[in-house]
């Protein structure tokens, strides 16, 4: 099989992981005799100096002609440090997420045996959790109107959702719950915000449609802390966008890394695959980011853009036997000896 892929390796350490991530999906083609066409396209701050544009028209037309797009993170301090700046990294990754159609991130979040420990949670509390978020990508107030009034002194963010983005997001969010362990939690504020009562309204109105998984409410706040307090109380949890951003990070404490957590966004076009860590600036080319986010995300790459959960399968074991092994970055080594990243994307790919 032919695989189109677009490596967009974006700012601070997304080069270094993306091509630890590129190595495994390699291994893999050449282990089930796959074929892999690579472009290339700059996004974020290197593509603001470059062209002035955080998402140029170049790198679009390079995802819409790919089948799948692999995607490292965007960010830089001399943008984030500058409340003036007129065009910002991450208006780039909002542009991809709009013009691909990707309404929906997933997210999911499960453990380790051999990280436990790591987890700031008590063992007991993280040991076995295994759920799924799936946070709406494209409304709410990322994407909402915004501004400045009374001279700069005032400003606001509109927090809008229509009917039909609550539908289709809650529709797939069913679906991968059919596929698991049947049951859906709903996260909203419907106590305070409008938006979040439309959310609760089509979801109530939607449960009747799938009598086979059980369908409960949850506040956000009331999320916040059931995923300190009991995280294998989820199966699939699904949410807007700004709730669905931070719920997502906090969910890395269960796991023990934020180096550990992938994510898929999909949609109506070429699908982004992606660590959910950021950009770190502060360990850019220093060869010592955490690549097993963004191996995993290449595993998720094969499964839903291709259907080859074989492939999937295969990297996700040779993740998994390099955390056993101990071949691992320092935010996991503790007091053993810590690899680069580069050494652990090597040896992924020589496992696999």
């Amino acid at each position: 099989m032919k695989l189109k892929i677009a490596k967009l390796p974006g700012d601070g350490i997304g080069p270094e992981v993306v091509e630890q991530a590129a190595k495994a999906v390699e291994a893999v083609a050449k282990k089930f005799g796959h074929e892999v066409e690579w472009s290339f396209g700059y996004v974020g701050a290197c593509a603001i100096d470059r062209t002035g544009s955080a998402f140029p028209e170049e790198t679009f037309n390079t995802c819409m002609a790919a089948d799948a797009v692999l995607f490292g993170a965007v960010g830089d301090p001399k943008y984030d440090n500058d409340p003036t700046a007129k065009v910002r990294p991450e208006t780039g990754l909002l542009a991809m997420r709009k013009q691909l159609g990707l309404f929906s991130n997933l997210r999911p979040v499960e453990t380790f045996k051999s990280l436990v420990h790591k987890s700031p949670l008590k063992e007991e509390l993280v040991d076995g959790a295994d759920f799924l978020c799936v946070r709406e990508l494209t409304g709410g107030m990322y994407f909402g109107e915004k501004g400045r009034r009374d001279n700069g002194d005032t400003a606001y963010d509109t927090n809008l959702y229509h009917r039909f983005e609550v539908e289709r997001i809650l529709k797939q969010a069913y679906e991968f719950a059919r596929r698991r362990r049947k049951h859906l939690t709903v996260v909203d504020k419907a106590n305070v915000l409008e938006s979040s009562r439309l959310w609760r309204q089509v979801a109530q109105e939607m449960a009747p449609q799938y009598p086979d998984v059980t369908t409960d409410y949850m506040y956000v706040d009331n999320a916040a802390m059931k995923l300190i307090t009991g995280p294998k109380f989820f199966d699939v949890l699904v949410t807007e966008n700004t709730f669905g951003d931070i719920l997502t990070d906090e969910a890395s404490c269960v796991s023990g890394s934020m180096g550990l957590l992938a994510s898929a966004s999909i949609g109506e076009h070429t699908g982004v695959y992606e660590p959910i860590h950021g950009s770190y600036p502060q360990a850019a080319g220093k060869n010592i980011a955490n690549p097993l986010a963004t191996i995993l995300s290449a595993a998720m790459m094969f499964e839903y853009a291709f259907g080859l959960m074989e492939e999937g399968k295969a990297i996700r074991k040779a993740v998994a036997a390099s955390i056993d092994e101990c071949i691992v970055t320092e935010d996991l080594a503790g007091d053993g000896k810590a690899y680069s990243t580069s050494e652990v994307g090597d040896w992924v790919a020589a496992h696999i």
